[in-house]
């Protein structure tokens, strides 16, 4: 009896206006119409972050990065000033964001040369062309990307993550290497992968200055490439 009258009381406790607000709030956020709503605007969102990069860097190919103007890109898109300024800070926040999305697609081309059986060589050798061509094809914008630092992760802190998710791929490869007797184990991998990167990055900010050099890019990133392996040779 005593433990019914007790259910009775806890059933029966009032609740306040408070309470029953932020129940109420709880199953207001937990509808599926709310979170489709809220699903459907970052969508958008993300639709128009896109295409503000992507009409920059038409832009940028077409005019030059330092003939183009926000204005210009605002006016191609329709859009206001406020509204480019609410998704980036300036004209350079668009080229960190190009630099960003070129770390994400190094990292998915070393996961795809270690998806596959072959030698390091065959690797580094095809990773290095690949970006190399890259990079010598979309000339003019890549060279105001690297003028700016737009891929410098000192200038630009937040490309840290970005660029150490592909080093660390890098440094796969290499170790890998190592195992199989295809690179010296003299040296620690991390150090190894420092080496390359250095190489490739000095290689493209010389040719980003004077691309009026006797040699192309993809040449000297080949040199590069051939340089560190018969170095880091067993």
């Amino acid at each position: 009896m005593r433990r019914g009258k007790v259910a009775a009381r806890r059933s029966t406790a009032p609740v306040s206006a408070d309470d029953n607000g932020v129940a109420k709030k709880r199953r207001e956020d937990a509808t599926p119409g709310k979170e489709a709503k809220f699903g459907l605007r970052e969508r958008k969102k993300a639709r128009l972050r896109q295409q503000i990069v992507e009409t920059a860097l038409h832009l940028f190919r077409q005019r030059g990065y330092e003939n183009t103007r926000i204005d210009d890109i605002v006016h191609t898109l329709e859009i206001s000033q406020p509204t480019f300024f609410r998704y980036f800070p300036s004209k350079d926040a668009v080229l960190r964001e190009v630099g960003r999305r070129a770390f994400a697609r190094q990292a998915e081309s070393l996961k795809a040369e270690l998806s596959v059986k072959a030698t390091t060589e065959q690797r580094l050798r095809r990773f290095y062309e690949t970006l190399g061509n890259v990079t010598e094809v979309g000339r003019p914008l890549w060279q105001a990307v690297i003028l700016a630092g737009a891929m410098d992760p000192v200038r630009s802190p937040e490309l840290r993550g970005a660029e150490a998710a592909t080093v660390s791929l890098l440094r796969e490869i290499i170790a890998e290497g190592q195992k199989n007797g295809e690179i010296s184990c003299d040296f620690p991998v991390v150090h190894l992968a420092e080496f390359m990167e250095g190489l490739f990055n000095t290689v493209v900010r010389q040719w980003a200055v004077d691309l009026t050099g006797p040699h192309k890019l993809t040449e000297r990133v080949r040199n590069a490439v051939e340089f560190f392996l018969r170095g880091a040779k067993p």
